[in-house]
């Protein structure tokens, strides 16, 4: 029996390490990590390889392989009115702490390694970088209803979805062609390991249980990124997270540009209750064109989703989310989980204390930037995160916040 003990111990610790498991974690490892001309060791342990521009993850989808990279956008949201809460003493974030040490060479693009260690955090290396599937009921109604269709909680997720709660500020139209915002930088407290908390700008098309959707903003995932740095990110899918799509560059398909983010790279400063306030501007594009749409930060061009990754996406979007995420499989259970959205305070707390959107803006056929016309809150939690549409005097343009402490007296 003890040889027997022995013997089995063994076998397990050769299958892990030699074994399909390691083979498959190989295979991840090796489509992540393409071959660097340049590599960066960040102050913050990260290691960022400058990978050659036309030879980045997107190309690797079949959808691309032919595909003419845009250097450029030929078209773009356009400039804004500032209307920060404190009249302006908040500061934009143009840089990420990895470009304190170095910086990448024209015609390449910065890339955060994955380690092993990255990939063994998750259930399966099919699975790494990706969101659980989920639907968007309303999605449904929207179209029939050609975006003309009054939100409610009940219609907003119905059924809900299991491990995501949501604290978000919806518009739905027929034709959105962009959509922008300033996103208040925040380090969440209290993210559990297996959770991740997110400020973002989503647009979504199609139909609820194969939604298409492209997202920007920043999160806390430790899942992903084995610590609990707050760090840029997008997400893209187009069968409602079921088999496509992943954040960042964790899978092929958003064809990046730029040479100063870093997709996943960590961001510094962050805000801090009642003192200075950071955010960066987010803004998403379409190119009605060929249906690429083209993410900015802080008014610097990021790269594009190409139109070929999708169906509905490709010729505009149906609804546009502002807010945060929290995912953890301990949502929606008396025992819920501590990981906070936002500042970890609630939305009416409001500025230097809560998370905000602010700048909140669309494009829509018309090609006019505007402030949306309908808009309506919405929170999966609401004893766990909290929103509120706010304004400071009645002629003053709404600014929205959000989040909340996760687990406390009210949500158990």
């Amino acid at each position: 029996m003890r040889l027997f003990l022995v013997f089995a111990i063994l076998f397990g610790f050769y299958s892990e390490v030699y074994g399909k498991g390691s083979l498959d974690i190989d295979m991840k490892l090796k489509a992540l990590n393409k071959p660097a001309l340049k590599t960066i060791k960040s102050e913050d342990g990260d290691i960022i390889d400058c990978i050659d521009i036309y030879k980045q993850h997107a190309f690797d989808h079949p959808a691309l392989r032919n595909h003419k990279i845009q250097m450029k956008p030929r078209v773009e949201f356009g400039a804004m009115k500032t209307t920060i809460p404190n009249n302006g003493s908040d500061e934009q974030i143009t840089s990420q702490i990895w470009s304190k040490s170095g910086d990448c060479p024209t015609g390449t693009i910065p890339v955060r390694r994955v380690s092993r260690e990255d990939i063994r955090r998750v259930s399966s290396p099919s699975r790494f970088g990706k969101k659980p599937p989920r639907k968007y009921s309303f999605l449904d109604n929207a179209l029939q209803h050609k975006g003309n269709f009054n939100i409610t909680a009940e219609r907003v997720n119905r059924p809900r979805p299991m491990f995501i709660s949501e604290a978000v500020l919806i518009a739905l139209g027929y034709n959105y062609l962009g959509a922008q915002s300033d996103i208040n930088v925040w380090n969440p407290p209290r993210v559990q390991a297996s959770d991740y908390s997110s400020s973002q700008i989503w647009l979504l098309g199609g139909l609820s249980d194969t939604f298409e959707s492209i997202e920007a903003g920043w999160a806390v995932n430790p899942s992903v990124f084995g610590d609990s740095r707050t760090r840029l990110f997008t997400y893209w899918t187009k069968d409602g997270y079921d088999q496509t799509g992943c954040f960042n560059l964790l899978c092929s398909g958003f064809v990046q540009t730029s040479t100063k983010f870093a997709l996943g790279g960590a961001i510094e400063p962050v805000s801090t209750p009642s003192q200075k306030q950071y955010y960066f501007t987010a803004s998403m594009s379409l190119d009605t064109g060929n249906g690429d749409w083209w993410l900015v930060y802080a008014n610097h061009v990021v790269g594009y989703w190409p139109g070929s990754l999708f169906s509905y996406l490709k010729h505009s979007a149906t609804a546009v989310h502002w807010g945060g995420e929290v995912h953890s499989p301990n949502v929606r259970k008396k025992q819920h989980t501590r990981t906070s959205m936002g500042s970890g305070q609630w939305a009416s707390y409001l500025w230097a204390q809560a998370s905000y959107h602010t700048n909140i803006r669309i494009k829509d056929n018309s090609l006019q930037i505007k402030y949306p016309e309908y808009l309506s809150e919405y929170a999966d939690e609401y004893n766990c995160y909290s929103t509120k549409l706010h304004r400071r005097t009645y002629k003053s343009e709404p600014h929205f916040y959000f989040g909340g402490p996760g687990q406390n007296s009210r949500c158990p």
